[in-house]
């Protein structure tokens, strides 16, 4: 091997610096100053032949050479260590970002689906889905609703599953990637999490009041509570009923209108704040933290559900409550008002349109089966529902048979003084054994009577009619809260059944809410790096902020607003966002391009005929679905139950003309980014469907959206892929 006879400083550097880069690209290798000696040995070294001619000089070589060396050495040694410093920093601050930047993923499979399970299975769900069973149709409803989902329900959840995994994107995002024009609809659902969450731990903070006030014996929704100088019950109480009374005056201290606003409660503040502690605390360690607790939350409502089922069964008037839910009516069938709410229930059980499906999807390999995930999810929500309404149907069936006794009960204690008064004769004697069956003995004796005898007693007294008390049960809420609630103080150790039955529904509505902060957590720290940096500051932020909008909804009129936007308001906005995003794949990206794509991520064909799906059935179900539900809401009136303070009664009243003002405000505001970011593409020219027509489309995992996302400049995205390499490049040029 020849080499230089006198090594130079330029040939120390070059070797030296060729030392360096293997030393940083090679691991384990050691350091420029490990390997300085031999490298300069190696550069310096001179042949036989060299060093035998050079035998008269050797005296001096051997006085100068050293020193030269030396110095040398050491100068060259301090620049190259320098140097060697500064890569190594360079380095590791391109590692840190490289950390901050690359998506985690969930621990487990299970979690995930945990995660997903306890976002849709929301509190409201249940007494809503158990209320519109008992009142439109029975099971014709429950047959329609089953059509629904699978007809519409579970392909749009596959569709924001499939986007979220495979783009690798939240809610905002990636709607911009697969479809540019389209792109507003990811900042709208955002818009629309963001207000259901405002209010969504509300429900919660209610829950935990009534849970704070399960301790007592009795619970204090059973009797009405004591004068303050404790000489008798509360007038306004006895005017009605122990649980409504609780409900309104204690509990929400609801003013008589909505128009009359006022303070927060102060009893709801602090669970409120509990509330959004509790989510704070659960979300704020990230993701695997998040996903240990969801295992809890969403695991433990469904043993305390079986073990309500199997004491529900046991209960006196369970065999009427289940009578009762096997009652189909067909003409219910042919009636669009009953299609329409049954399909506006199946996008608010599934939590559509909200962004957070796509968001906690993102979490998860691109190569994860998200077809057979969106059935898992969407049936065990299903099942869960059909259970959970028949443990109802059951307590319903024993509320309803104890309120039909106790009025037989006070029937006969009426009709006995009005008989000693004079004011009936001897024979409406009603029977004085009533305490095996007071319903059956009091009605079989009623209807024994003769006509004109059984007419003087029944205007004096009110029918007890146990068909009739069932179809009374409360709407929204107050199902659980008024007709509920009244039926658990009924049972044997009330007090230990009020709270496991609200530490349930705590569990469901703390999972719901998780989920629902993840799809507003998770597009900010897509958008923002420093969010995502500095994810504990966005927590405790973002819920500061939350928790104070939030205070709005605790003020006495706050239950109305609740209702105005759960009940009328929401199903717009989420209508219009579905719509948009089966339009952003069928028309923009293309159903079986995308379907294509998935089939390489996931390895496996998927039927064409969720492309069908999309492109024609979803769409177009949803049109008509937006459209009967416009219709009914401007043909009917709408309306809400308040308290009358001055007859301690409830008393439906119709909402003013500036709520339905303030609905079509939000609605406007929540739908204003899809046209202000389709103009913007318009402006910036960017190109109605992504350039790369014949590859697919993944985001990539360590570039924040805003570098994805440039308006003027293509940006190489790696592929992460599972297919025909061939084919498809591992890189692809997307324009934004």
């Amino acid at each position: 091997m020849k080499t230089e006879a006198q090594p130079s400083t330029s040939s120390l550097a070059n070797t030296s610096w060729t030392g360096t880069v293997i030393s940083d690209t090679v691991p384990g290798s050691q350091t420029w100053e490990d390997k300085g000696p031999y490298t300069w040995s190696a550069a310096s070294g001179t042949s036989e032949a060299q060093v035998s001619a050079a035998r008269v000089s050797e005296a001096q070589a051997r006085a100068s050479q050293p020193k030269q060396i030396s110095v040398l050495e050491a100068a060259t040694a301090s620049i190259l260590k320098q140097k060697s410093t500064y890569e190594k920093v360079q380095m590791t601050e391109k590692k840190e970002n490289e950390v901050l930047l690359a998506r985690p993923f969930w621990s487990s499979k299970a979690e995930y689906i945990l995660a997903q399970v306890g976002f849709s299975m929301k509190p409201s769900c249940l007494w809503r889905f158990a209320h519109l069973w008992l009142n439109s149709g029975g099971c014709s409803f429950a047959a329609i609703y089953i059509f629904m989902l699978f007809l519409v329900g579970i392909p749009l959840v596959f569709l924001e599953m499939a986007a979220g995994q495979s783009m690798r994107q939240g809610g905002m995002g990636v709607w911009k990637i697969i479809a540019p024009w389209i792109g507003g609809v990811g900042y709208s659902s955002f818009m629309v999490c963001f207000i259901l969450g405002l209010y969504f731990n509300v429900v919660n903070s209610w829950i935990i009041f009534y849970m704070s006030q399960s301790f007592q014996f009795p619970v204090p929704w059973e009797k009405c509570p004591l004068t303050m100088n404790s000489s008798g019950f509360d007038p306004a109480c006895e005017q009605t009923a122990p649980s409504i009374y609780f409900w309104y005056r204690q509990t929400l201290k609801a003013s008589d209108r909505i128009e009359d606003g006022g303070s927060p409660v102060y009893s709801l503040v602090l669970p409120f704040c509990v509330c959004w502690c509790l989510v704070g605390a659960f979300m704020i360690n990230g993701l695997k933290s998040t996903g240990k607790v969801i295992c809890v939350l969403v695991l433990l409502p469904y043993f305390i559900i079986i073990g309500f089922f199997i004491r529900s069964l046991l209960l006196e008037g369970a065999k009427f409550g289940l009578q009762q839910l096997v009652v189909a009516k067909i003409s219910d069938v042919y009636n669009v008002s009953v299609w329409s709410v049954a399909g506006g229930q199946v996008l608010f059980n599934t939590g559509i349109g909200l962004g957070s499906v796509a968001s906690l999807a993102s979490y998860m390999p691109q190569s994860n089966n998200c077809l057979s995930d969106a059935f898992l999810v969407s049936v065990i929500n299903l099942l869960t529902l059909l259970i959970v309404t028949s443990f109802n149907f059951s307590v319903l069936g024993f509320w309803a048979t104890i309120i039909t006794h106790r009025c037989c009960e006070r029937n006969a204690e009426i009709l006995l003084k009005l008989i000693n008064l004079g004011k009936l004769p001897p024979d409406a004697k009603p029977p004085l054994d009533l305490l095996d069956n007071p319903t059956s003995i009091y009605n079989t004796w009623l209807n024994g009577l003769p006509q004109h005898i059984k007419s003087m007693v029944l205007r004096e007294v009110t029918e007890c009619n146990i068909e009739t008390q069932f179809l009374k049960a409360s709407e929204g809420p107050k199902f659980v809260f008024l007709s509920f609630v009244e039926a658990m103080s009924f049972l044997p150790l009330s007090v230990f059944w009020s709270f496991i039955f609200f530490l349930m529904l705590l569990t469901m509505g703390l999972s719901s809410a998780i989920g629902i902060m993840q799809g507003i957590v998770t597009p900010l720290q897509d958008n923002f790096f420093f969010f995502r940096k500095h994810t504990k500051l966005l927590i405790v932020g973002l819920f500061l902020l939350m928790f104070a909008c939030g205070l709005f909804f605790t003020q006495p009129s706050g239950s109305h607003f609740i209702k105005l936007l759960s009940n009328h308001w929401i199903v717009f906005p989420i209508i219009v966002i579905a719509i948009l995003e089966t339009m952003a794949v069928f028309w923009a990206y293309g159903a079986r391009r995308f379907l294509a794509d998935l089939t390489i991520l996931l390895g496996h064909p998927i039927s064409p005929i969720y492309g069908w799906l999309w492109a024609c059935v979803c769409p177009v179900v949803l049109l008509i679905l937006f459209v009967t539900v416009m219709v009914r809401l401007c043909m009917k009136p709408i309306t809400y139950m308040s308290w009358d303070s001055s007859t301690s009664k409830e008393v439906l009243r119709p909402y003013p003309p500036w709520a339905l003002l303030l609905m079509i405000t939000l609605f406007a505001i929540v739908i204003l980014p899809i046209p202000a970011y389709f103009v913007y593409c318009l402006i910036h020219r960017i190109p109605f469907r992504p350039k790369s027509r014949d590859r697919p489309i993944t985001a990539s995992t360590s570039l924040p959206l805003s570098h994805q996302l440039t308006p003027s400049k293509e940006v190489q995205k790696e592929e992460i892929l599972q297919g025909d390499e061939t084919k498809y490049p591992s890189t692809s040029h997307v324009t934004s």
